[in-house]
């Protein structure tokens, strides 16, 4: 393949892929493609992307778990400053995994992106002071077809690295904090999923 390195079905989940660009760098900085669909195609990825995104949060921030309703979204997500852990569940109700989740550490440092395909719920901590991500999506935002999971759900088990707290039956953050004592963030509506 050009420019890009794809782990397949990581985690044994058929569809998740992590993807490491090709990075050529010299004592002047470095230079990598982002994206090519000519790659991703070549890697038996085919998708058309019609929008990209981009937040910046800060440490202890968490996202998620998000899902898309009635128009569910392929991302391929990266970090371009910082470090995040960034967490797919898959959800898809005929899958041999369902219910099964994956993460993977994405940093400006290792310039990995996450593919995560249609049917999956997603989330992000921040392990770092601010993180910066940007992700493409394979259908425009559609407002109020949002949906979520508690990011503590003893019953999917995500163990978000450095994080420290007991669930005590819903998803709100209070009495969690990361291992140097940064509370966790999260907005009112991520603290109220079921």
């Amino acid at each position: 393949m050009g420019q890009i390195t794809v782990e397949k079905n990581v985690g044994g989940i058929e569809g998740l892929c992590v993807i490491t660009p090709a990075v050529h760098g010299d004592s002047r900085g470095y230079f990598m493609e982002t994206y090519s669909q000519r790659d991703m195609e070549e890697a038996g990825i085919y998708l058309t992307f019609v929008q990209d995104n981009q937040s910046m949060s800060t440490k202890g921030v968490l996202r998620g778990l998000h899902f898309q309703k009635q128009y569910p979204q392929t991302k391929l997500v990266r970090v371009i400053k910082g470090r995040v852990f960034d967490v797919a569940v898959d959800l898809r109700k005929d899958s041999a995994t369902y219910g099964k989740w994956y993460g993977v550490e994405l940093t400006e440092e290792n310039k990995k992106q996450f593919l995560i395909p249609r049917g999956f719920a997603h989330g992000f901590l921040v392990l770092s002071d601010t993180a910066e991500f940007c992700y493409k999506c394979d259908d425009f935002y559609h407002a109020n077809d949002e949906g979520g999971l508690a990011w503590n759900d003893p019953n999917i088990g995500i163990v978000w690295p450095e994080v420290i707290g007991e669930y005590r039956g819903s998803a709100d953050s209070a009495g969690y904090t990361l291992q140097d004592g940064t509370p966790l963030n999260l907005s009112e509506k991520d603290k109220s999923w079921k």
